[in-house]
């Protein structure tokens, strides 16, 4: 009879089965996702999944839709945005607080913005459990510009849209960037715009 696999042996595979073949290769994102710990941020009916390759759905289904993505496309998504420890970065969706958790140990600083009351509350005290001090979540719809209209490095959607917002381009920098997955199943696509002026963005 097989033993069962320890987490780091799960997180190991994880890594290396699903994540490093979807072309995640920089050694400081793979030990990212070694060291931030994924179970803490799943929810407890489907702690056991946290490594599987598969979206997982959000605790509260007061909101219809809302779930994990999949652990290589969280890490892909990471990667492809190349943020620097310098930047600010707003998070759209903060669904379990785990691509938040990631954002925050690249960047500076991170807003992260959630409709739904209980998660965002769940994964405000999940990432302070943890140890995450530069993550704010607050709740708020994404959709509704800020009031204090900043503007930020990075922006990443964290769950699907119809269409990317025309506000959220306004709120990046000049050469920031911003990720988004389009559509709905089966055709999501990921999507990466950059600001190049303040009047051009590809």
């Amino acid at each position: 009879m097989n033993p069962t696999p320890t987490l780091e042996r799960l997180r190991f595979n994880m890594i290396e089965q699903q994540i490093r073949p979807w072309d995640v290769l920089e050694s400081d994102i793979l030990e990212l996702l070694a060291e931030i710990h994924r179970e803490d941020y799943v929810p407890d009916a489907h702690r056991t999944l946290s490594f599987f390759d598969m979206e997982l759905p959000l605790p509260d289904g007061s909101v219809p839709g809302e779930f994990m993505l999949s652990p290589k496309v969280e890490a892909r998504t990471l990667q492809d945005l190349h943020i620097q420890k310098h930047e600010s970065v707003l998070e759209i969706g903060t669904g379990s607080g785990f691509m938040a958790a990631l954002l925050g140990a690249r960047a500076a600083q991170v807003l992260s913005l959630e409709i739904n009351p209980v998660l965002a509350a769940r994964a405000a005290e999940t990432l302070r459990s943890n140890g995450v001090t530069n993550v704010e979540v607050r709740h708020a719809d994404g959709a509704v510009p800020l009031a204090s209209g900043p503007s930020f490095d990075v922006i990443v959607l964290s769950g699907s849209v119809a269409r990317i917002p025309q506000n959220l381009l306004g709120s990046l920098k000049v050469g920031g960037r911003l990720s988004a997955i389009v559509g709905d199943e089966p055709m999501m696509r990921a999507h990466f715009v950059t600001r190049t002026s303040e009047s051009k963005w590809d």
